[in-house]
């Protein structure tokens, strides 16, 4: 029998050097430590769940206007539709988390030079219908349909 399968393609460009991660992405990945370090200096977990919330809160505050404003409306709609996920910085974003492990998350569109935000739903988000179903939405601005479908997601996503 012979081998019929066919080597891997690499993804290394043909110019042969790895380009690497962004300058976007290194940052996101060094934010992502500190968050891992200051977690693991927080005392109880109400100390923990209230200095998350604030941390979440204040990176929303230091977005552009546009992102700002979707942000806090989405960690708004997020508290209101599924209280048992815990908001918590995720790579520098606010994110929203069930039993520490995140569900959904919001990326500035900002952050990463993009022409929208993001709304995400992580494999722990119970969004699952049938064989495929979508995980994040771009965001460029958040109309009252937006936000009742936000809702409805969000609250799926944590059950």
């Amino acid at each position: 029998m012979t081998n019929t399968r066919k080597p891997a393609k690499s993804t290394t460009p043909a110019s042969g050097t790895f380009e690497g991660f962004t300058e976007e992405e290194r940052a996101a990945m060094k934010e992502h430590a500190k968050e891992l370090k200051a977690a693991a200096r927080r005392g109880s977990r109400a100390d923990k769940a209230a200095e998350e919330e604030a941390s979440v809160v204040a990176k929303i505050a230091e977005m552009q206007d546009s992102d700002r404003v979707m942000a806090e409306r989405i960690h708004a709609i997020v508290k209101e539709s599924a209280p048992g996920l815990a908001p918590k910085l995720w790579y520098g974003m606010p994110a929203y988390a069930r039993e520490g492990k995140v569900v959904c998350f919001f990326q500035s569109a900002e952050k990463f030079k993009a022409r929208y935000a993001t709304l995400g739903f992580s494999d722990q988000a119970h969004l699952d219908e049938g064989s495929m179903w979508p995980t994040s939405w771009a965001l460029t601005q958040l109309t009252h349909a937006d936000e009742t479908m936000i809702a409805v997601l969000v609250k799926k996503a944590a059950h």
